[in-house]
């Protein structure tokens, strides 16, 4: 077609589309089709100026969706109509400012392709530590603001050499615009430091600290968002002396291994659990031991039946099995069993935020380390290893952070922003912007100044990011709760709208938020515990939330929580409680002889000003647990409770009768199915078939409670960390299915307190659009519990 015959069209794309070689692709599609223009970066995602022949600038956005990026995602392509200039040729031009409307990619997994240029011999990059290119690396935890451009990134101080510049210009190229491109002339560097921060010379630093490493020693290394703690995964000194320095007696710890064929060697691998393990995020992935798991690692994650573990996604980390695999060429030793296991665990001593540089290195992790492995470039944004669980047929977040963060979530609609500031326990924030939800990376408990800084920051990150200032800040409805009293703190500093949300309903709301239900919903909200509206302590409720509050339709039967938050941490005080209601006090001090308090408790438990009442299921976990012998005490969360289900593993459970009481109020009460758990004998296979029994009881009485219960008509939504139990969960579904109801959950943000940020936010919006922000829920009476009572 002769040129005066040619059209010009602005195409305006959206989504993850900046850093991940959309641009080169957009070039070289223009060039194979002859079209002329340009294409650029701005901060609301990719602009692409064609002029061509019709055909070929009309079928190029679907040639553009057909061949995106791997790391790439298209959420919009929208076109029109400009006057055609005659120009020659496509050009890559400079990025633009502007009000920011697009995202950053998460961090990436090293690819295949950059794997290959690190074990070929001669080439350039030979064993680089730093190798990435426009497939993969580090984005999120290097990034201070959008466009993301080197000079807004922690490689602003590496000038890249002749050889890199070439590949960075050339549009052809797989790094070309690879912001933290770099090679061993002029990029980061390793280095091996002594616990006292000397400089330790050796020939080849990944050799030498593999030898430490194997030798028995504890080393810190520094990763993409964060330091690990590494040691022999098969050493029981290694594992029993980096837990005594941690603090950290019966939490497991994930390992990494070299391959899926060395993971296989540890646990079962389902189809999709395998993908997951592969997954550019390269989660830590919970799957079951095999047997003998234990004896080959012990010590790792010891009563339990499954095992958290991950592959290699830096090359820092393929370096140290390409060493402990000979140095093989090429990359199909990487399908290989590869000799080697290593704890993998996040540098956080004593429950404070990850640590982070090189001198904070140094001052925290030395008594922990015998040596720190260090680079050179900086981590801007601290970011946690994630964590994965597949849970009915779908990957389920236990932590949201590096790979996902801060992809955002799609909304049913948008509205003026929203900041929540989240929970107590497993926090997180999230922001809106339009119909996106920006959840930000797991920061953890807010329980020492430390974590409360790390909440702040990762807010002001966020609006930094995103240049975004919020209208409005949701928050839980907890007054004491760090994260409430930084709201308020917003609140008055900036003078905008206040939304409390209580626990639950932000539960379920997390889950209507991701599957774009924007009317009513009916939510089963099972968990630890959260503040309720009548200041007692909520955990095991049926609710139906609406754009423009919620009603509690109905819950758990309330049992005495003696000792307040120590129930969390001593499951036998909840198991008391059971034995109180039960009308057997007087076995609490037989089976309990070695509590301290025992032969008391049951007056501490009468006694309605000492002891609180709770409907949480996470505390009947604990109960069960504590009656079976399996966990008296747990110094970290959820341990009774993983304890029970890893009891219940490979054990069928047996037909039962109905082992539950719903009253006319529709209270649930599970007091008969605890009866059938105090004459199991002290025998190992005994404890197995009843907590088999157990999980079989509790899921039949929660169908039959949801279906007398609730309204029909409603989508189910199922929220809260007790949904991360995949016995329950399974074969809750299993029943409702049968009936017909197919219950909703959430994959993209956890289950449990790590997506109550974005189930607040979404409350917000709705009443936002309900024109009924107000202050959102009211706490009817003082809080009868304190905020560190929130486990």
């Amino acid at each position: 077609m002769q040129a005066e015959h040619n059209i010009r069209k602005l195409l305006r794309v959206t989504g993850l589309v900046q850093g991940v070689g959309f641009r080169p692709t957009v070039y070289r599609l223009a060039l194979e089709r002859g079209l002329s223009g340009f294409v650029y970066n701005d901060a609301a995602g990719v602009g692409i100026e064609l002029e061509g022949a019709p055909e070929a600038v009309g079928g190029f956005a679907a040639a553009l969706e057909k061949d995106c990026p791997p790391l790439a995602r298209i959420d919009s392509i929208r076109q029109s109509d400009l006057p055609p200039t005659g120009e020659t040729g496509f050009r890559i031009v400079e990025s633009r400012g502007g009000a920011v409307t697009t995202a950053i990619t998460p961090d990436a997994a090293t690819c295949l392709e950059c794997a290959r240029d690190m074990f070929t011999p001669g080439n350039r990059r030979y064993r680089y530590a730093f190798t990435n290119c426009t497939h993969c690396g580090p984005r999120f935890t290097i990034t201070r603001a959008l466009p993301y451009d080197r000079p807004q990134t922690s490689m602003a101080p590496f000038r890249m050499c002749p050889a890199c510049e070439a590949e960075y210009g050339d549009p052809l190229d797989r790094r070309f615009h690879a912001q933290p491109n770099a090679c061993p002339e002029c990029g980061p560097h390793l280095e091996l430091w002594s616990a006292d921060g000397e400089r330790i010379d050796c020939g080849d630093v990944i050799e030498r600290a593999l030898a430490l490493i194997r030798g028995g020693s504890i080393l810190a290394v520094k990763g993409l968002g964060g330091f690990h703690l590494v040691c022999d995964a098969e050493n029981a000194a290694a594992v029993a002396r980096l837990r005594a320095r941690k603090k950290r007696s019966e939490k497991p710890l994930a390992v990494m291994a070299g391959s899926v064929a060395s993971a296989r060697s540890l646990v079962e691998l389902s189809e999709l659990e395998e993908k997951t393990l592969r997954s550019r995020a390269r989660p830590i992935v919970l799957a079951r031991k095999k047997p003998g798991c234990d004896a080959r690692l012990p010590g790792v994650a010891p009563g339990l039946s499954e095992l958290g573990v991950m592959l290699p996604y830096t090359p820092l980390h393929l370096l140290f099995f390409h060493e402990a695999a000979g140095r093989p060429d090429g990359v199909e030793w990487l399908e290989r069993a590869i000799p080697l296991v290593v704890v993998m665990t996040s540098a956080n001593p004593g429950g404070e935020p990850l640590v982070i540089g090189n001198r904070e290195a140094l001052k925290r992790l030395s008594p922990i380390a015998d040596y720190l492995l260090v680079h050179n470039r900086d981590i801007l944004i601290r970011c946690d290893d994630s964590v994965v669980r597949v849970v009915a047929g779908a990957p389920r977040m236990v932590r949201r952070a590096r790979g996902y963060t801060p992809e955002a979530v799609p909304l049913a609609f948008g509205g003026r922003p929203v900041l929540a500031t989240g929970p107590w326990l497993k926090s997180t924030a999230c922001l809106t912007r339009g119909g996106e939800a920006f959840l930000s990376q797991h920061i953890g408990d807010l329980s020492n100044a430390s974590s409360c800084r790390a909440l702040e920051l990762a807010v002001e990150h966020l609006e930094r990011l995103l240049e975004i200032r919020p209208e409005t800040v949701a928050h839980d409805l907890h007054p004491d709760f760090f994260s409430t009293q930084l709201a308020l703190r917003i609140e008055r500093e900036r003078g905008i709208a206040r939304y409390a949300v209580q626990h639950h309903r932000a539960h379920i709301a997390a889950v209507m938020a991701e599957h774009r239900i924007a009317s009513s919903a009916l939510g089963l909200a099972l968990d630890g515990v959260g503040l309720g509206t009548d200041g007692s302590a909520w955990g095991g409720e049926l609710l139906i939330v609406s754009p423009a509050g919620f009603e509690r339709r109905a819950h758990l039967l309330a049992l005495p929580l003696p000792g307040g938050d120590r129930a969390a941490r001593e499951p036998w005080r909840m198991a008391a409680s059971v034995l109180w209601a039960l009308g057997r006090a007087g076995e609490i001090a037989q089976r309990f002889p070695s509590m301290p308090g025992s032969g008391a408790m049951a007056r501490l438990i009468e006694n309605p000003r000492l002891t609180g009442r709770t409907t949480s299921m996470g505390r009947l976990f604990d109960a069960a647990s504590a009656l079976l012998g399996l966990c008296l005490e747990q110094r970290d969360e959820a341990t009774a409770a993983m304890r029970l289900e890893s009891a219940a593993a490979g054990v069928s459970a047996r037909a039962a009768g109905k082992a539950w009481e719903i009253a006319p109020d529709g209270t649930l009460s599970l007091l008969p199915l605890f009866e059938r758990l105090l004459e199991v004998p002290n025998d190992p296979q005994a404890v197995a078939q009843a907590s088999a029994d157990f999980h079989e009881g509790l899921a039949q009485a929660l169908a039959d409670w949801l279906l007398e219960t609730g309204p029909s008509g409603l989508p189910v939504c199922f929220g809260g960390g007790c949904f991360l139990n995949r016995r329950l969960t399974v074969r809750l579904l299993e029943l409702l299915e049968a009936r017909g109801i197919r219950p909703l959950l959430p994959s993209r943000v956890p289950p449990g307190d790590g997506g109550v940020a974005l189930g607040q936010a979404w409350c917000a919006l709705m009443a936002q659009r309900e024109g009924v922000p107000g202050p959102g829920d009211v706490l009817r009476t003082g809080a009868s519990f304190t905020k560190n009572q929130s486990r």
